[in-house]
């Protein structure tokens, strides 16, 4: 731990002392101390005083033209105190101005400067200490405003990375890169779970993991974020408030990186976390009454204060179905399903579209959305949505978003909507039209997959290919069952009242 008497450098971005030598109009050169690792200064102070230590606040230019020196200093230890008590005080380099008090830079000067390793830099005669300052903050602003667009552009991309459809692992990559380091979550038991970026070290790496246990929740008094320093690495590890723990090891720290890492520990949190609540509660109780018998009505009412909900059901981009070299060069649909998305994935999808109610497990995420929260598209994923319907009607409202997400699918359209504007069917009694569907698709009715396969074929306007993809089967599958619906039904597919027809009859299951 660092002694809390001694000053250190402010937590602003810095400016190399090169920067500042290299400035021609100031003509600055330095003469002694060592210039590996490279100086960097935070601002300029001059001063006149014998012992400039109480007035040193940490990684300051001292400028100072000697007034302070007496005439006897180069035969006794004036200067070995002067400069150690400056390098004491965190003083980042010494700046001497060269006239009117002295026309050289006093050699024992420079030699203490060598022996304790603070850069001494020549001020020549022409260059005002006003003039030097000037440059410091000049530069120093310089630093903070690139400085703050570093910051600003990693919480945009942070930002992006949890909404993806594999938002954790995204993140802690998103944040190695902004720092230039290595990541890694570590789970409520300690182990750690996922990582990113080039890895430390097994020493760093146990290191980190130490630090982590230090944060993690353990009672009053526990701290929310913990910095050590191991060969050269600096670790620093943030608690989450679901238990993980965020470790980043880099190997260096710049000004911004803890507020970048914040901004990651925020979002991983949200990511990983559970939502207890009130509404939490709520929806418990609704599944325990639906798991004992009761009815979706009796249950709505603890939902939400509304009585509506869009049905959405999606798939990550990166999971669709893609295309297979076929004969003769021609693609042709894929014939294996999906693997299921990932279940913090499926969680930050469902924050994004303001919901908690998320059925994760299956080929398609499925999640129930309050109706005053229209979803909207969501980078990584493909939706289909239903329309707006009371608890009663969420079993045909999942049919909807099921067709509807076959057809985003099938035109790789990021989300379909099903059509809820007045059709043609509304003219014919509802009775009327379901009983003349059942005598029309009877034959169909003990082939569940040729009446899917008939629906999705007629709503994707006869096209094979993108009916395969949609269902995720070979497109020959697609020709077979049609085929064999059109000979079942004994009728002409290829007729366009037919295929309105049989379009009508479907709709009405």
């Amino acid at each position: 731990m660092p002694d809390p008497t001694v000053p250190t450098a402010p937590p602003t971005p810095a400016v190399p002392l090169a920067a500042l030598l290299a400035r021609e109009d100031l003509a600055l050169r330095q003469i002694a101390g060592p210039s590996d690792p490279p100086p960097v200064v935070h601002a300029a102070h001059t001063s006149e005083m014998a012992d400039p230590y109480p007035y040193l606040l940490g990684g300051e230019l001292l400028l100072t033209a000697g007034v302070h020196i007496p005439d006897a200093a180069g035969s006794g230890t004036y200067f070995d105190d002067y400069v150690s008590r400056i390098v004491a005080a965190g003083g980042a380099a010494l700046g001497f101005g060269v006239a009117p008090v002295h026309d050289t830079v006093p050699r024992a000067l420079v030699e203490a400067c060598d022996t304790y390793g603070l850069p001494l830099v020549e001020v020549p005669p022409q260059t005002p200490f006003t003039a030097v300052a000037r440059a410091v903050w000049q530069l120093l602003a310089q630093a903070r405003l690139a400085e703050l667009r570093r910051v600003t552009e990693a919480q945009q991309s942070l930002a992006t990375a949890a909404a993806r459809p594999d938002p954790v692992p995204s993140v802690l990559r998103q944040l190695a890169q902004r720092v230039g380091g290595w990541t890694a979550l570590y789970g409520p038991e300690g182990a750690e779970i996922a990582s990113a970026g080039r890895r430390p070290e097994a020493p760093q790496t146990a290191s980190l993991a130490e630090l982590a246990e230090v944060v993690r929740p353990s009672g009053p008094g526990t701290p929310t974020s913990a910095t050590h320093a191991a060969a050269g690495t600096h670790l620093a590890a943030y608690t989450l408030s679901t238990g993980f723990v965020l470790g980043v090891a880099t190997p260096a720290r710049e000004p911004g990186d803890h507020t970048i890492a914040s901004v990651a520990a925020v979002l991983l949190t949200l990511l990983t976390g559970e939502q207890q609540s009130g509404s939490g509660a709520a929806r418990t109780s609704a599944l325990v009454r639906l798991l004992l018998g009761s009815g979706p009505e009796e249950v709505a009412p603890l939902l939400s204060k509304g009585t509506n909900w869009f049905v959405v059901h999606a798939c990550p981009n990166n999971q669709r179905d893609r295309p297979s070299p076929g004969a003769r060069g021609t693609a042709r649909p894929a014939t294996t399903h999906p693997q299921p998305p990932d279940l913090l994935a499926a969680t930050a999808l469902g924050a994004a579209l303001g919901s908690t109610l998320i059925d994760p497990v299956g080929e398609n995420v499925r999640i129930l959305v309050p109706a005053d929260r229209a979803p909207q598209p969501q980078p990584g994923w493909t939706l289909g949505v239903s329309a707006p319907v009371p608890a009663q009607q969420l079993s045909a409202a999942a049919a909807q978003a099921t067709r509807a997400l076959a057809r985003a699918r099938a035109t790789r359209t990021p989300l379909v909507r099903h059509r809820t504007r007045p059709a043609l069917d509304a003219l014919v009694p509802r009775e009327a039209a379901q009983a003349h569907a059942r005598e029309l698709l009877e034959p169909l009715a003990e082939h569940p997959a040729l009446v899917e396969t008939l629906r999705t074929w007629l709503s994707l306007h006869g096209s094979w290919d993108r009916t395969a993809v949609a269902l995720s089967v070979h497109r020959n599958t697609v020709r077979q069952r049609i085929a064999r619906s059109a000979e079942l039904l004994r009728v002409e597919l290829d007729d366009p009242d037919v295929r309105m027809e049989l379009w009508f009859a479907l709709r009405q299951e």
